[in-house]
């Protein structure tokens, strides 16, 4: 089996949406990725065997601690909730997580989940004592057109070098990691990042990744132009019926229930992209900022934390949207034509058509 484990995520000359003269607006990080947020790191791994296999992870860090972790304050939104962000329930409540996060294959959430598991204890176990008890963060969307997703081909021992292997910098993207498997409006697609910096009280990076799997064709709206319909023969992913997980991070100092309107303005990031949402799509969305990195400490009593007001926030909301719009389409240029099971093809987008729609001949 051929496993290709990436932590740099270097793109390899994929090109990417700016690439094909798409205008978008707003000045980006220096890797225009969600790593440009300080201290968020990205690896993946990426599984493709014969036929039949067509899956893999990624993994994000919030932060590269040792030791004792500090929480990472967060909120999500669940636009269409056909689908799975484990950990979800207890960021609804407490407005913190610990990390990682992983995306993947629907199939694969046990074992990314106990395998993210064991490594948060080998890295951070003794210092948190016996008696802790870790909820990781692992999103999901089906990736078994193309993949053996019944299979269990994805093992402890990927995921761990997906953990292992996260750094900062240029992220891979398209047909990597938990995307390798995934369609975006019936093209190939997967994971896509996008940041932007924005002024609000202060100088902050807005960012986002996505795992994109969602859409018809007839919906899709490269940067509110409509595309051509989709050809005639061939197979085809059944339409609309996929999912999006898309991960919003910033070094802005939020509170939860800031980061959870954060997390809504990701939904609006992907409608811009032609989707309105389809039944079966779990469209689920988490956002977290690194600021406020306090001890996780029971004892500690009054804890001041630093925020932006809320009338401050319309350059990070505008930013997040931005992003995931970005990041979307990232996911779906990067990406080439793949066959998988059963023989089952899914085409990548024609970038020479993107180009043409927006670059003057």
């Amino acid at each position: 089996m051929a496993m290709d484990s990436q932590g740099l995520g270097q793109s390899g000359g994929r090109p990417r949406a700016r690439d094909l003269g798409i205008p978008f607006s707003g000045p980006t990080g220096a890797a225009n990725a969600i790593t440009d947020v300080p201290g968020v790191t990205v690896g993946h791994t990426t599984l493709i065997d014969g036929d039949r296999v067509r899956t893999g992870v990624t993994a994000i860090l919030p932060r590269s601690e040792q030791g004792r972790p500090a929480p990472v304050w967060a909120g999500m939104f669940s636009f269409n909730g056909a689908g799975e962000l484990t950990g979800s329930h207890f960021v609804a409540e407490y407005g913190w997580f610990l990390g990682p996060i992983c995306l993947t294959g629907t199939h694969n959430v046990g074992v990314v989940h106990k395998a993210s598991l064991d490594w948060f204890l080998a890295r951070h176990g003794a210092a948190m004592g016996p008696g802790f008890w870790h909820l990781p963060i692992v999103g999901e969307t089906w990736d078994g057109f193309l993949n053996d997703s019944h299979g269990g081909h994805l093992k402890a021992e990927h995921v761990l070098a997906a953990l292992d292997g996260a750094t900062g910098g240029p992220v891979a993207e398209g047909a990597v990691g938990g995307g390798t498997g995934m369609s975006c409006y019936q093209f190939k697609a997967g994971i896509g990042t996008a940041s932007r910096l924005v002024k609000a009280a202060g100088d902050w990076t807005v960012a986002a990744l996505v795992q994109a799997n969602f859409g018809r064709r007839d919906e899709f709206r490269p940067f509110g132009r409509p595309y051509r319909p989709l050809p005639g023969g061939g197979s085809d992913p059944k339409p609309g019926e996929g999912s999006i997980i898309g991960i919003v991070a910033t070094d802005a100092p939020l509170l939860p229930h800031q980061l959870q309107r954060l997390a809504r303005r990701a939904a609006v990031g992907m409608a811009r992209t032609g989707t309105s949402g389809n039944n079966g799509s779990g469209d689920i969305f988490m956002a977290f900022s690194t600021a406020n990195a306090l001890p996780l400490d029971a004892d500690r009593g009054v804890t001041p934390l630093d925020h932006l007001p809320n009338e401050q926030l319309n350059p990070v909301f505008a930013g997040a949207a931005d992003a995931v719009e970005e990041a979307i389409l990232n996911a779906i240029v990067a990406a080439d034509t793949m066959v998988g099971r059963a023989g089952n093809r899914v085409e990548g987008i024609d970038r020479d058509a993107v180009r043409a729609m927006f670059v003057q001949q």
